[in-house]
């Protein structure tokens, strides 16, 4: 067997020190979020380019095919359709500049996920998932021990001195923490793994972002039950879940207001849920007066403009202009309509079928982020937002890679017991 030359020994070397500089920027994401809670964009896109072109110096010929192979699966078919749609909106579109820069923004973040998950699993070195425990626990307690001291790193910093400065990063710690504690476990770090849990779950509960605190719930629910329960019963639940959450989101503040007591609302006065509620009742009155095609991708920011507010009534249509729904499902609906909405719920589902496939705990863990970002989604920001492209992004790689670990230790068990032969 031939020696390897000395470019492609140079090749090697470069492309792992790509894979380590990718790898820092992926661990170190909680913690940057935390410091500047509109970074994880940026940070990600590096990640994804230090990874690619780490891949293009390791192996050049494997990765067009690497990348383009689960775009020719059900699930890719499905996303590409769904992104087709939000394209094709652009003919009805009332603000064609407002949803060019509203895709300028997640576009690019979706293709810099899309390659991360790609390209690092198998390729993150070993001491990457512990900077990442440590980055998620520092963002955690860094959240908590901040509010406590009334925002002193905020007023430090010289920056705007705000409670909810830190939302955004207790959302990341609600996506990431997770998948992060998976790959610790399956590296036999366990207390590491449930020390970053506990400053994560600090971060969350001690912010003032219900939406974080809610998808802690429902990701841990999750993942309990998924762990508890057969297989099918986890995904069905996670199914029906998901279902309902895109099939009421046109009517979410019709049914809020009819069953959701006055007491619940003084509870979560902080989350402005009454404002919340009649957020959710205009766009759901623009969506019955509209619901075929929708307003056209990234029209939310102008949505009070637009020709499907005419049809909503006047003391109604102030709330258009909020900026978003504050329901991912429902701007989903008054955006792209309800081919827009027939096709995310098949990305949900055959995502959901690829979920059934995993071995425990796998199969808990990504029902435990699925639950959590869907929970968040239905009552939090910006569908199309890049921070969360990002978040997300950022959390299917984790998982991604412990599935990876798993199938490798599996490989190097079969070649131990070929090679030790018959008993």
């Amino acid at each position: 067997m031939r020696a390897p030359s000395n470019a492609h020994r140079a090749s090697e070397k470069l492309a792992s020190r790509l894979y380590t500089a990718g790898a820092i920027l992926l661990a170190v994401l909680p913690l940057a979020m935390v410091l500047a809670n509109r970074s994880s964009p940026a940070v990600i896109a590096l990640a994804a380019l230090a990874f690619l072109v780490g891949r293009f110096f390791e192996d050049r010929r494997t990765l067009v095919p690497r990348l383009l192979a689960p775009l020719g699966t059900p699930l890719g078919i499905a996303a590409l359709a769904f992104l087709a749609w939000c394209l094709v909106s652009f003919a009805w579109a009332p603000f064609p500049g407002s949803s060019l820069r509203v895709l300028g923004e997640f576009l690019p973040t979706l293709a810099a996920a899309y390659l991360l998950a790609c390209l690092a699993p198998g390729r993150i070195p070993a001491f990457a998932p512990r900077l990442a425990a440590a980055a998620t626990a520092l963002a955690g307690l860094v959240i908590a021990v901040d509010l406590a001291a009334d925002l002193a790193l905020e007023r430090a910093l010289g920056r705007r001195v705000a409670a909810f400065v830190h939302n955004r990063p207790a959302l990341t710690l609600d996506l990431v923490a997770g998948p992060v504690a998976l790959v610790l476990w399956r590296a036999w770090s366990r207390g590491l793994a449930a020390a970053s849990l506990v400053f994560a779950a600090l971060g969350i509960l001690r912010s003032i972002s219900g939406a974080a605190q809610l998808g802690l719930l429902a990701g841990a629910g999750l993942f309990g039950l998924a762990r508890l329960l057969p297989t099918r019963v986890g995904i069905a639940l996670a199914g029906v879940g998901l279902g309902l959450a895109v099939a009421l989101a046109p009517v979410e503040g019709d049914l809020l207001t009819r069953i959701m007591p006055d007491a619940a609302h003084e509870r979560l006065v902080q989350s402005s849920s009454r404002a919340r509620v009649a957020i959710a009742r205009s766009f759901g009155a623009a969506v019955a007066a509209d619901p075929w095609r929708g307003a056209g991708f990234g029209t939310s920011a102008r949505f009070a403009e637009a020709p499907a507010a005419r049809a909503v009534a006047p003391e109604m249509r102030v709330l258009l202009g909020v900026g978003h729904p504050h329901n991912s499902f429902l701007q989903v609906w008054a955006e792209l309509g309800l081919p827009g909405a027939l096709l995310g719920a098949l990305v949900l589902m055959l995502m959901l079928g690829r979920v059934a496939g995993m071995r425990q705990p796998d199969r808990a863990a990504a029902l435990g982020l699925v639950a959590g970002a869907a929970a968040i989604a239905f009552v939090e920001h910006n569908g199309w937002a890049a921070w969360w492209t990002a978040g997300l992004g950022a959390a299917i790689t984790w998982m991604r890679e412990a599935i990876w670990m798993r199938e490798a230790a599996t490989s190097r068990t079969d070649t131990r017991r070929e090679m030790d032969g018959p008993a």
